[in-house]
């Protein structure tokens, strides 16, 4: 691993593989150290990967003040200039996706391609869905967070929250077995992941929907159909806000968040063979 200070802060990133150059970018618990990761992925087979830590996560810096969508999406403008890359795919995984999507927004010039894996474009959509799915998969008790989350509360209100969040919804993102021992491999930095998710925050606010036209390069969105965190209604609308020409949309049945966990081996194949076309 290496730092670069970009803009405001020191960035702890690393890069893998041999090959055309390609910028990952991870969701809102990313840490280069969680394994396994897009760095370990066979995509190092065929491409030059760069992924980060971004402000506030893993090693990088936590500045002292609130951040927005528009700051991480410089981050990732800036650390792209600082290594020197030009028009790369970017591959971008829950709230990497949404980076990704006001990286290519701000910056339509610049990405090559886009890989936006179980995002979303707009805060707080398909609500319902989301505490359907996390009642489905949870029960009552998971059902019952869910439903502050999302629509009572429209974030988390405390720590206290917070935490409940992790221990018993978090495991459920997944349709396979989550390794128990990831959280304790992590810098803990809730702060950071309240800021987001608080009540009034911007994971509820922000609206990409407005600016998609922006986007000049072929896109490919990937979701999962058991997805509870950023339900397969959200991709969808992704993918229908897009030119017919530059999008490619595929579902994957019994998969959940990030999908990659849950169908390694197609995920992976249909990415490479998107971003090799």
């Amino acid at each position: 691993m290496a730092y670069l200070t970009v803009r405001d802060i020191d960035i702890c990133f690393d890069r893998v593989g041999a090959g055309p150059p390609l910028l990952a970018i991870s969701g809102s618990g990313g840490d280069l150290r969680l394994k396994p990761n897009l760095l370990e992925s066979p995509l190092a087979k065929s491409f030059d990967v760069l992924a980060y830590d971004q402000r506030g996560l893993g090693r990088t810096s936590k500045p002292n003040k609130s951040y927005s969508m528009a700051d991480y999406a410089e981050d990732a403008a800036a650390l792209l200039d600082a290594v020197g890359w030009k028009r790369v795919p970017v591959v971008g995984v829950s709230f990497g996706g949404m980076v990704a999507l006001a990286y290519a927004t701000r910056h339509p010039a610049h990405p090559s391609k886009l890989v936006l894996i179980s995002t979303e474009a707009a805060g707080g959509t398909h609500r319902d869905r989301r505490v359907a799915l996390f009642e489905r998969f949870g029960g009552p008790e998971v059902g019952a967070l869910a439903r502050r989350r999302f629509l009572e509360n429209e974030g988390h209100l405390d720590q206290a929250s917070l935490e409940a969040w992790r221990r018993l919804a978090f495991p459920l993102y997944t349709r396979s077995a989550r390794d128990p021992n990831v959280a304790r491999r992590a810098i803990n930095r809730p702060d950071v992941l309240h800021w987001f998710t608080r009540p009034g925050g911007e994971s509820t606010s922000f609206n990409m929907f407005p600016d998609l036209h922006r986007i000049r390069c072929p896109t490919l969105v990937l979701g999962g159909e058991d997805d509870p965190m950023h339900p397969i209604e959200s991709q969808a609308d992704i993918a229908a806000a897009l030119p017919d020409h530059l999008v490619q949309f595929k579902r994957f049945p019994n998969c959940g968040h990030a999908v990659v966990p849950d169908a390694p081996d197609r995920a992976m194949a249909v990415i490479r063979e998107f971003i090799v076309a």
